[in-house]
């Protein structure tokens, strides 16, 4: 007997009316956004204790100066790279574009913005871009997954239809009107790609590392398990490869995997040291 998604309102709770303002509604994707932020937080203060990175001199104020860029990077990253890559139609209703509480986020773009973000605080802080990427790569799975969370309680992501009715965890999702039951990919996603990824990831940055090592392990390991899960999803677009169907998620993964794999190769085969404290 499949589950059925609960659909729970996306509003968590409203705030005021206050002066006649309001009332305000707070999304819980919103609020899955304000969670990911606290945990780049927090494991970042556990980070710049740990012997390897408190030697480079990262402090809290650097934390929370990247938070700043990061936020900015994931946000607007996130949302264009929503617009370009699955969902032009908003550029003819452009007012859409700013109304991120309703959901719709880019991982690829919010990548990509958060490495303009960082070379933009780099430059700043006149900090190695690289040792910057090293640094902040072990945050941010679990802020990713919180993220995904936020896809499954707004119902979004649905997956494929289940080959096996009986799937114990299959899911139908009310809002497709189809009654069809389906893979829950968000959690399959915040599962793999978010807290596996972290939990591979963190204990690997725990020891110096050659530079760029640690930035491009995230990179590699992002790329293969989004690879893997797309398979789940039910793709925005999707094109045939070899006979096999290739979705948008896998076509936009394929680059970092091949990036990781020779950004690592070169970490390893350079071996600098990480040397942030140096202000390079």
């Amino acid at each position: 007997m499949p589950l059925t998604h609960p659909m729970p309102n996306p509003i968590a709770f409203q705030i005021g009316p206050i002066f006649g303002i309001g009332p305000l509604s707070i999304h819980w994707y919103g609020l899955m956004y304000v969670l990911a932020f606290a945990m780049f937080i927090v494991l970042g203060r556990v980070r710049i204790k740990q012997p390897h990175i408190a030697a480079q001199g990262w402090t809290k104020e650097d934390l929370d100066d990247m938070l700043f860029y990061g936020m900015l990077g994931v946000i607007v990253g996130g949302r264009l790279g929503e617009v370009f890559f699955y969902q032009p139609d908003m550029l003819l209703a452009p007012w859409r574009i700013i109304r991120v509480w309703e959901g719709g986020m880019s991982y690829h773009g919010g990548f990509l913005g958060v490495l303009i973000g960082m070379a933009l605080w780099a430059r700043k802080r006149k900090r190695n871009l690289l040792d910057v990427y090293d640094f902040i790569a072990p945050l941010v799975p679990l802020g990713y997954a919180a993220g995904r969370m936020g896809n499954f309680i707004n119902a979004e992501l649905p997956g494929r239809v289940v080959s096996d009715p009986n799937l114990p965890w299959a899911m139908i999702y009310p809002n497709l009107h189809d009654n069809l039951p389906r893979h829950p990919s968000a959690i399959y996603q915040m599962l793999v790609d978010g807290i596996l990824v972290f939990c591979i990831i963190w204990p690997f940055a725990r020891k110096a590392r050659p530079r760029l090592a640690v930035g491009a392990l995230y990179v590699l390991l992002y790329g293969c398990a989004r690879f893997f899960t797309e398979w789940f999803r039910t793709p925005d677009w999707e094109i045939n490869v070899a006979g096999l169907p290739v979705t948008s998620g896998q076509m936009l993964s394929l680059p970092m995997i091949i990036g990781a794999i020779i950004m690592l190769a070169w970490a390893y085969r350079s071996n600098q040291p990480n040397s942030a404290s140096q202000r390079t």
